[in-house]
């Protein structure tokens, strides 16, 4: 594509999304696990919403997270799989910079709203099992609005920034072809002609930053109930069972966390197909299997 050496305006940018470099070949058979995943995501979390929602015992503060953990997944997967679908069945390409915007920050708000979310539930287990006598005290209801709204904001005040500030870039065509398939910030930055120095930079720091806070927070819970448990008489069951649980949970974090960060920290280094799938994955399958590890294994709800 030869690019005018003037930027023109973003107002009439429109972007085409090619899917997954080098293996448009095989978009229909990706297709499948992709759209298996979707519907997974979709029955699992509104099934687990159901059931939150109608059984008065399961209104409890673990619950409320589950809940919005739920919601969140909900709102990521949808935020980027339809349109990757088109794109895989229809080769429907094309997409509006307000559009792409938009879908930029659903999905890197989603993102870090759901690693906040992961934080409170192990901050949730840490205290039921460690402080149980002092569960109800310590996690009341308003403690438990306090720090989803907090998920929340962060999410919000962290991505806003980097999403709003797309729309302020000088771009070299009216319309782009992107190597992605859907609208990852750092791949639309380098669509832009201007200085993305600042924008990219911030978008790194943040990533690195959530990453690496949240993770630690989640490993240091799950480590403490680890010791707590194994220091407790309890029957080799129990001990089983925890170890099994805390696995499970850590095993779905770093589902979470290191494709991500393997797609943004090593962008030059790795082919554009697999950078594209790593970036897929995390945004994928966490969501098809959160309310199956997090969800049907908690005994309340399998009751």
């Amino acid at each position: 594509v030869v690019l005018p050496s003037h930027p023109t305006n973003t107002s009439l940018l429109e972007l085409h999304l090619l899917g997954i470099p080098g293996l448009e070949h095989l978009h229909s058979w990706i297709s499948i696990p992709f759209f298996i995943l979707y519907l997974i995501t979709l029955l699992a979390n509104t099934t687990l919403l159901y059931l939150i929602k109608a059984e008065p015992d399961l209104h409890h503060p673990m619950f409320f997270f589950l809940a919005m953990l739920a919601l969140v997944d909900l709102l990521m997967s949808t935020s980027i799989t339809p349109k990757m679908l088109s794109i895989f069945w229809f080769n429907s390409t094309s997409i509006s910079l307000q559009a792409c915007v938009a879908q930029m920050f659903l999905l890197h708000s989603c993102t870090a709203l759901e690693s906040g979310l992961l934080v409170a539930m192990a901050l949730d287990r840490y205290v039921a099992i460690c402080n149980p006598l002092r569960y109800p005290s310590i996690l009341t209801s308003t403690r438990v609005v306090a720090m989803g709204l907090a998920t929340l904001l962060r999410a919000v005040f962290f991505m806003a920034p980097v999403t709003l500030q797309v729309l302020h870039l000088p771009f070299c065509s009216p319309s782009a072809q992107l190597g992605h398939s859907y609208c990852e910030h750092l791949a639309v930055l380098s669509l832009a002609c201007g200085d993305v120095t600042f924008s990219s930079t911030y978008s790194l720091s943040i990533s690195t930053y959530v990453v690496t806070f949240d993770s630690f927070l989640i490993l240091l819970s799950y480590l403490l109930i680890l010791r707590a448990v194994l220091g407790l008489s309890s029957s080799p069951a129990a001990q089983h069972k925890a170890f099994s649980t805390c696995t499970s949970h850590l095993f779905l974090m770093l589902l979470f966390y290191i494709p991500g960060l393997l797609s943004i920290s090593m962008d030059q280094e790795l082919p554009p197909h697999t950078q594209v799938l790593l970036a897929n994955v995390y945004v994928l399958i966490p969501p098809a299997f959160n309310p199956l590890i997090y969800g049907i294994r908690t005994k309340q709800i399998r009751d």
